[in-house]
């Protein structure tokens, strides 16, 4: 089960989850702000302890100077995390609700800003630290034990490159390839079911945020399906849904904008920035027609909200 899958499990356990898994990134890297709120959810404050831990972070990206960052994260799969949250699986049941945390959701479509892959090999660095680097044809991402290249695959970045280069030990493994373009579910819901997580959205890498933001859909969605059972109308429960992700996909794209206009210039640059424009655009068409907020989070839980208030 997905992390997305396995928080809709422990805070909406009348809801049936989907178990298929997809491939994904071989390792996450979860900030400390992130920790703290997953570890909030399941009630373990210690479900992040001894894992290894990634102190800074070494940027090199468009024409500024390398700059040295301090950072808080640890570093693991999303198969170990899984496992430490020690969610049981949930059992095959006629429930009013489905949860798709993983692909395919039927009945929908992907919506795709961008056409930029990434690639993944193992790598051999010592060091508690993570390297980004844009280059001429798209950019690298190095941590212990890993390498991200997004645009082209390692070997060709790599020989364009003055800073990740030069941290990698020896050979590196052969190179998994996986989509590294934002999309975004269309509809993220209906009537007895929600997307969330990976099957709702994907965010760009160079945010870094995508746990963080699973979590915070599980969350909501949670919610949803709680207040539903509670008698809430069901489809105000949805548009609020639907909206919260659509808007926050927006944020996200607003933001990978500001890096990809500042990482390099030429071909491969202009495509990538005129996606996510267009991914921009389609979410203010989206968010122009939809109606106003009618409820909020109090903790775990979907109140409604006033017009007073809003």
């Amino acid at each position: 089960m997905t992390l997305a899958g396995s928080c809709c499990a422990y805070l909406a356990p009348g809801a049936q989850v989907t178990r298929r898994r997809g491939a994904g990134v071989p390792a996450i890297v979860v900030s400390a702000a992130t920790q703290a709120l997953i570890c909030d959810v399941f009630g373990q404050p210690q479900l992040f302890a001894g894992l290894p831990a990634i102190d800074r972070r070494i940027v090199a990206w468009g024409r500024a100077e390398t700059v040295t960052l301090p950072h808080a994260a640890v570093l693991l799969t999303e198969e170990m995390l899984v496992q430490r949250l020690h969610v049981q699986e949930p059992e095959e049941t006629d429930a009013s609700w489905t949860v798709h945390a993983t692909r395919p959701v039927p009945g929908t479509e992907d919506r795709h800003f961008g056409s930029r892959k990434a690639f993944a090999a193992a790598v051999d660095v010592q060091a508690t630290a993570c390297w980004v680097e844009s280059l001429e044809h798209g950019w690298l991402f190095l941590i212990p034990g890993w390498l991200i290249s997004v645009g082209a695959p390692p070997d060709a970045l790599l020989a364009e490159s003055r800073l990740v280069a030069g941290q990698i030990r020896g050979a590196i493994g052969e190179a998994a390839e996986f989509p590294a373009w934002p999309r975004i579910s269309d509809p993220l819901c209906g009537p007895g079911w929600l997307a969330c997580g990976s099957a709702a959205m994907a965010f760009d890498p160079i945010c870094g945020d995508g746990t963080g933001n699973a979590v915070r859909e599980a969350i909501l969605a949670s919610a949803v399906i709680r207040a539903a059972q509670r008698g809430a109308p069901v489809e105000p429960l949805l548009a609020h849904y639907r909206t919260r992700l659509i808007a926050g996909f927006q944020r996200h794209l607003q933001m990978a904008l500001q890096f990809y206009r500042a990482g390099n210039s030429g071909p491969w640059w202009d495509e990538e920035i005129r996606g996510l424009e267009r991914g921009v655009d389609w979410c203010s068409a989206k968010l122009a027609t939809a109606p106003p907020f009618a409820y909020r989070l109090a903790g775990f839980e979907l109140e409604p909200l006033s017009a007073s208030t809003e």
